[in-house]
């Protein structure tokens, strides 16, 4: 039953970051392909109807990781407190940033809160991707399952960590080229003309930094978390997790010169897949290692609730996330289609 919820949460999060990924691309590339008013109002109502319940899917992430994990999520929201709280502060700006720039007039207010939304969508790519590679990289646990990270030390990979390290940062500029392409093939799915054409050409220089950044996080990791390599020796069929990867990434590529912008913006859903599913296979049976001494670090066995409990919470998740989808899948397909700036909203 635990092994279950690993997986379960694991889905979760990574349905999270398909959905809200191309939120934050759009946000990072805001100034980058709208370099007009019109195009930047067409920019943000491309994600307008969606933005606010993709962030659901991290609020239900957690609520899991919190009844399913509940040792993980004591251990990890105390050690992670100063970056939580920064996460928390950017998500807030970025959504008053959205809200807020078409609610008040004025040549200052829209270009600032602009500014705040690009910064904030950029700021939480990046530690969301510092935060994967913490998870994978280890924490130095103690006995208890208590642990504490300042935001940096020497920027090593030894005992003596903090948040950003040489590795954590690797993977955060991955994450961020990663969510920059995923919003630059969302953009081009549901826009035209120029700002279409804008999208696909900062797609293509973010694909190859991808490229460039996952060889080298792919080594990084293996130096760092010998776990990975194991879980994939041991686990032959394990490897269909990073093929995933490679072949979204590989697919992207191809149908980005195609002009084919859906089958780009889903490769790039399964290169996304493919790398967390990777990370989360690389680390079982661990939900947080320890990066000090492997005997400290939480398993799904010592981090999980009780059976019955998981049992329990099953039967009510089932029916919840049916219920989720259904009206993910209705609000994506009654807003299909390209944005028009004629439309109510934003």
């Amino acid at each position: 039953m635990g092994t279950l919820w690993y997986c379960l949460v694991a889905i979760m999060i990574a349905g999270y970051v398909i959905l809200d990924g191309f939120d934050l691309g759009a946000g990072i590339l805001h100034f980058c392909v709208g370099r007009t008013e019109s195009q930047r109002r067409r920019v943000i109502k491309s994600i307008g109807p969606v933005w606010d319940g993709n962030e659901v899917w991290l609020l239900a992430g957690g609520g899991t990781l919190y009844f399913a994990f509940p040792a993980l999520y004591a251990s990890s929201f105390s050690g992670f407190y100063l970056p939580l709280m920064m996460v928390l502060w950017l998500l807030i700006l970025r959504g008053v940033a959205i809200e807020f720039r078409n609610h008040l007039e004025g040549d200052l207010w829209r270009p600032f809160f602009d500014a705040i939304f690009t910064a904030a969508s950029s700021l939480l790519a990046i530690f969301f991707g510092a935060a994967l590679g913490n998870v994978v990289r280890g924490v130095p646990l103690d006995a208890s399952g208590a642990f504490f990270l300042p935001l940096w030390t020497d920027f090593r990979t030894g005992k003596d960590v903090g948040i950003l390290d040489w590795y954590t940062v690797l993977i955060g500029l991955l994450a961020f080229f990663t969510l920059a392409a995923h919003g630059a093939f969302w953009i081009a799915l549901k826009t035209e003309d120029l700002l279409q054409h804008r999208a696909r050409i900062v797609a293509k220089w973010a694909w190859g930094a991808i490229a460039l950044l996952t060889a080298a996080a792919t080594i990084a990791t293996l130096q760092v978390q010998p776990l990975v390599l194991y879980n994939l020796t041991t686990h032959v069929w394990g490897w269909v997790f990073p093929d995933l990867a490679l072949a979204g990434l590989i697919a992207m590529l191809i149908f980005l010169l195609r002009g084919d912008d859906l089958k780009a913006f889903l490769s790039s859903c399964a290169f996304i897949a493919g790398m967390l599913t990777s990370a989360v296979f690389g680390i079982y049976p661990y939900v947080l290692p320890s990066n000090t001494d492997p005997k400290l670090g939480l398993t799904i066995a010592s981090a999980q609730t009780a059976p019955y409990g998981l049992s329990v919470a099953l039967a009510w998740w089932i029916p919840g996330m049916i219920l989720v989808v259904a009206y993910s899948v209705f609000i994506y397909r009654h807003f299909a289609g390209k944005v028009r700036l004629e439309e109510e909203g934003y």
